[in-house]
């Protein structure tokens, strides 16, 4: 079966109300997590956090405001290099970076991990790759933070082979299968948040985990129906296809059999 090591990579504040309806004006921390998936096979990196490239690549002009807006605390010791480095991994050892989209504290670190292979949504990459100014900063997109020659490493999760989910994880009933997972690794699609938004299921020794990215920002949200302010809509790829996806969370949820877990999951 397949583990999954839980990394913090610095955190972003912003009034509870924003991630949620309701939630109230207190000032929330919402950390930037990423995964380590191992498998017998395989060893994949499950999106990056923040690095120190984000404030590098924000520091000035138009992307200042995205700091502003949600500011950022990040610690250049909890970069996800280092972080793996202090557990004897190197960038070369990794399988894959696997990015669930490519808003900034995704992305952030993609920079210390140059020459990887990365895996990611063909239909989300073609939509974000040649944003520019505001419309990257509306879609939370930093181009700074792709590195020289990124197009030479990229995978498309669209070329694995297309796979039926088992029964326990419905509603969702079709994925991608991880290359080299045997079978642990299911990427799916969760559209709404992000263009090409991802996440995926895992096997672990404990049953299936879903890693469901952004699909909301606290466990609340898909327990109980509860979306983010209509604020937060402006820099979704679509607020309808969002909700959707959150009811198939909350169908997940009620099921009882799969464990969901969050990026960013605000103590809201």
């Amino acid at each position: 079966m397949a583990t999954i090591t839980v990394f913090e990579a610095g955190y972003c504040t912003h009034m509870a109300c924003m991630a949620m309806k309701g939630a109230g004006l207190a000032i929330c921390q919402f950390p930037a997590r990423a995964y380590l998936i191992e498998t017998a096979r395989g060893l994949w990196l499950w999106d990056t956090g923040y690095a120190q490239h984000f404030h590098d690549h924000t520091k000035s002009g138009i992307f200042a405001m995205y700091r502003c807006v949600t500011p950022v605390h990040f610690d250049a010791n909890a970069s996800m290099v280092l972080q793996l480095r202090e557990r004897g991994i190197q960038p070369r050892d990794l399988t894959a970076v696997v990015l669930s989209h490519f808003h900034g504290d995704h992305i952030a670190g993609l920079r210390d991990f140059q020459g990887v292979p990365t895996y990611l949504s063909c239909a989300g990459w073609n939509t974000t790759r040649c944003l520019r100014g505001f419309g990257a900063l509306r879609k939370g997109f930093v181009p700074g933070l792709i590195p020289p020659g990124f197009e030479s490493s990229i995978v498309f999760v669209e070329t694995f082979d297309r796979v039926h989910l088992p029964s326990e994880l419905a509603p969702f009933a079709q994925g991608f299968a991880l290359p080299e997972s045997g079978a642990q690794v299911m990427v799916v699609e969760l559209p709404g948040h992000a263009a090409g938004h991802l996440g995926a299921f895992v096997s672990t020794n404990d049953g299936w985990v879903l890693l469901a990215s952004d699909a909301a920002w606290s466990p609340k949200s898909y327990e109980r129906l509860v979306g983010p302010s209509v604020v937060a809509h402006a820099i979704m790829d679509s607020p309808a296809t969002y909700y959707r996806t959150l009811r198939n969370l909350h169908a997940l949820h009620t099921r009882g059999q799969v464990r969901i877990c969050l990026t960013h999951e605000g103590a809201l």
